[in-house]
């Protein structure tokens, strides 16, 4: 899983950036040196990323395998928290110490704000050899490019706005999945009569923006989501729509246990699992944890997607290659560039993680139902102009624009602030982070 991480670098590191990388610019210029040397080394990465819950854990291991295979040494870096802002705590310390990692898991436009620092290798000549160009969407291409030259790769494409369901408790209440945020209201009331938890629900504030941004897209539509999570159009993050969003967050609140607070987001996931709520709002990263424990779709448990009006919000796990020193860590970064994008790569670590390949052309004959629809609502969307890049999980803003939005949101779903009141703090919020 990869969620948002709020942080602002430019002014946190312009100062440290130049002692640490006075070797940017040659390493950057030196890069085509290093590859023609590589052969002399063995590769070689230690990979930071936050990849810890079973699902996800089973997934990474398929790389760390997959390198290994190829006789690389693997050093695996993994850093707790679902929103990884302990991973980008841990990093930002490693690359004052100028000692950063070989790759590490970045996604949307924090892989650009790191380029701009100077941090980021050119592995433009992997991207050229393996045909990236070709064999990915045009969309998910450009997250990875830095100034037209690729520094990332891509792994997947999960698609954020999900139900997760409990489908033995929904049958038993009869209960069909909701096709509007009307028609979940009606149902969650009905299943809360009964003592059941409508919502299983982790209070961390990534996770109050994972539901936010669903519920907004469903309220608002494709045109509003672009309008106010893309472009920060202040008529629409201070519209009546807006309050409106807010005041469903407002009833969703209602629908979770008092004990949601803290929670991870894969402990909400069993809650469901376990038939102690009824659904969950969550990426398909949580289809990994359902598989891990054996559990199928249709059988034991329903994804569908939320009310989204057409749209269909993503978000792309990639890794990006830090400037390092040394031919066995050029060697290692690029044979780790070209397995991430090979299809067997793309197809394994998929079935593990839940999500679908970033790679075009990929058989999807072993997925199950869900990664199936999935990639149709995808193409769907994207036909229709409904692909939409998630701002809860850093595909759509900078970490400070992201952050202002988050902040808000999860001050509001903690209190009994008003929604006319939200929506004037998040028009305010979103002025501030520009200054």
């Amino acid at each position: 899983m990869n969620h948002s991480t709020s942080f602002n670098l430019e002014n946190l590191m312009k100062k440290a950036f130049k002692k640490v990388f006075s070797y940017g610019l040659f390493a950057s210029m030196a890069f085509n040196s290093f590859a023609m040397d590589s052969k002399k080394g063995n590769p070689e990465v230690e990979v930071l990323h936050w990849w810890t819950s079973g699902g996800e854990a089973a997934a990474v291991k398929v790389l760390m395998d997959d390198f290994k295979s190829n006789g690389g040494t693997w050093k695996d870096m993994p850093v707790a928290g679902g929103g990884g802002d302990a991973a980008m705590a841990a990093l930002k310390a490693r690359v004052l110490a100028g000692n950063p990692p070989t790759a590490v898991q970045l996604k949307g436009p924090s892989i650009q704000e790191w380029y701009e620092q100077g941090a980021l290798s050119d592995i433009s000549d992997v991207a050229k050899a393996e045909g990236w160009d070709d064999v990915l969407p045009a969309a998910v291409a450009n997250h990875m490019k830095c100034k037209g030259k690729y520094c990332a790769a891509p792994v997947n494409i999960h698609r954020i706005d999900w139900f997760w369901a409990n489908k033995k408790v929904l049958d038993d209440n009869g209960i069909k999945v909701p096709t509007t945020w009307a028609e979940f209201n009606i149902a969650a009331d009905k299943l809360k009569a009964k003592g059941i938890t409508p919502l299983a629900h982790g209070g961390q504030k990534w996770q109050d923006a994972t539901v936010f941004e669903a519920v907004a897209l469903g309220i608002g539509g494709n045109d509003f989501y672009k309008k106010a999570f893309m472009n920060l159009d202040e008529s629409a993050l201070g519209s009546d729509t807006m309050k409106k969003i807010f005041d469903q967050m407002r009833k969703l609140r209602g629908y979770v246990d008092k004990n949601f607070s803290g929670r991870d987001w894969n402990l909400a996931t069993a809650m469901v699992m376990k038939g102690e709520a009824a659904f969950q709002i969550m990426g398909d990263w949580a289809k990994g944890e359902f598989t891990k424990a054996g559990k199928k779709p249709g059988v034991d448990y329903i994804c569908a997607k939320t009310p989204s009006n057409n749209g269909y919000l993503y978000n792309v796990d990639s890794f990006a290659m830090f400037n390092v020193k040394g031919a066995d860590k050029v060697n290692g970064q690029q044979l780790l560039a070209k397995l991430i994008v090979g299809k067997n790569f793309q197809k394994v670590f998929n079935l593990n993680k839940g999500s679908i390949p970033a790679r075009l052309g990929v058989p999807l004959d072993e997925f199950d139902s869900c990664a199936v629809t999935s990639d149709k609502h995808l193409k769907a969307a994207s036909k229709a102009g409904g692909l939409l890049p998630s701002y809860a999980h850093g595909m759509a803003l900078r970490g400070a624009q992201a952050g202002a939005i988050s902040d808000v949101v999860t001050a509001h779903f903690n209190s009994n602030m008003s929604s006319g009141e939200a929506v004037k703090k998040l028009v305010a919020a979103i002025k501030a982070s520009k200054k």
